[in-house]
């Protein structure tokens, strides 16, 4: 996120946490779909400058054929951040 610590930012890191939160726990086929796609999501991009960011979810999510389930929800900096589960 560009803006850790800066208020402007809260918002957007919580619109695209939102999405990423849904995505995440949507049936795997369409997860696939959805996390292929971040970029378009709701603050995508200036949420996550750079793809390597989002690399382990998106391998822990490509092994599950499973629901994923968000485990842990905080705000840091005055960014949303999540992580999730995938059995």
């Amino acid at each position: 996120m560009r803006g850790y610590g800066d208020p402007r930012f809260t918002a957007p890191s919580e619109e695209f946490d939102h999405w990423l939160t849904a995505a995440a726990e949507s049936e795997p086929d369409k997860r696939e779909a959805l996390l292929a796609a971040w970029r378009d999501a709701p603050s995508g991009r200036l949420s996550h400058p750079r793809e390597e960011h989002l690399l382990p979810l998106m391998v822990a999510a490509g092994a599950s054929r499973s629901k994923g389930q968000r485990i842990y929800s905080e705000q840091v900096m005055n960014t949303a951040i999540s992580a999730f589960r995938f059995d």
